[in-house]
């Protein structure tokens, strides 16, 4: 009933137990949060909280528009209905070193079990996009610093984002998320990589998780969990698929109405009344207060 049966910290140890398990963490992307309880419910790893999710559920585009306390609010609102572990997007840590530094305890007390940090400009855009720039080496490695020295649980993971594979190239990229493990990132997450071989080239280059973001309409090819494993990917996003599964499921919904004057052809692709109150579990809740649940459903 109601939060997660499991606190913040211990969601932290379960998090980095699994990375170190040596099996594929699948974690998709939730939109609200009870897409995060429908994701626990059909027994995937983990929930990530993307940026750019926030930025649409808001009506806006992924370009640096959202602030801290709006992503930290959406944060703890998923985050505490789930056991599973979340990792938030949190974009270029809105700010410097210090805003960083902020960040970090903000989304800690949100508590979400890890967050990574990029290497963008500030404001940044979608990772998948042309045009990006990204900082220099010293101020990537600075944000970097900054994130490990805030944070007050030490198993809160710290993720370090790098986009500079579109702008440099693999062997830049390489360079680069050497520099991130150095400065104190416990994960890596190379962004827009082009092929399997360019995954198993940062594997090759750091001994830490590697996170891998196989967002539909990217860069990046959409590789199959199998392929994934087979380079030594410990972790993978599926950052906005639920969304646009909704969502395109909601265009013909209405287009629907539009052409059919209701909805009766499409309430066999409708989750059922009695599903979606499974789903928020209203039997524990009449348990605590039989005046609550006192009906059935045929």
């Amino acid at each position: 009933m109601l939060y997660s049966t499991l606190t913040p910290a211990e969601k932290r140890a379960n998090f980095r137990a699994a990375l170190d398990s040596g099996k594929l963490q699948l974690v998709p992307g939730v939109f609200n949060p009870l897409s995060a309880k429908l994701i626990q419910n059909r027994g995937f790893d983990g929930v990530y909280i993307s940026g750019a999710v926030i930025a649409a559920d808001l009506g806006l585009p992924d370009i640096g528009l959202t602030t801290l306390t709006e992503v930290a609010n959406r944060a703890k609102q998923i985050s505490r209905m789930t056991d599973l572990p979340s990792l938030v997007d949190a974009d270029t840590g809105f700010g410097e070193p210090m805003n960083v530094a902020r960040t970090v305890q903000e989304l800690e007390d949100a508590g979400v079990a890890g967050l990574h940090i990029e290497d963008q400009v500030n404001p940044k855009r979608c990772g998948h996009l042309d045009g990006k720039a990204v900082v220099d080496a010293a101020t990537a490695t600075k944000r970097i610093r900054a994130a490990v020295d805030a944070r007050r649980d030490p198993n809160l993971l710290i993720m370090a984002r790098t986009d500079i594979r579109a702008i440099d190239g693999l062997a830049v990229a390489i360079d680069r998320v050497k520099a991130l493990v150095d400065a104190g990132a416990d994960a890596i997450f190379p962004e827009a990589m082009v092929d399997l071989s360019e995954f198993a080239a940062i594997r090759a280059a750091v001994d830490v998780p590697i996170l891998a973001n196989m967002t539909e309409f990217g860069k990046s090819e959409l590789f199959t969990t199998d392929q994934l494993a087979g380079v030594g990917i410990n972790l993978v996003i599926y950052p906005v698929s639920l969304l646009r599964l909704a969502m395109g499921a909601a265009e013909r919904g209405l287009d629907t109405i539009r052409r059919e004057g209701s909805l009766t052809s499409e309430v066999p692709n409708m989750q059922t009344r009695a599903r979606l109150y499974e789903l928020l579990d209203y039997e524990a809740y009449n348990a605590f207060d039989t005046s609550v649940f006192n009906f059935t459903l045929s």
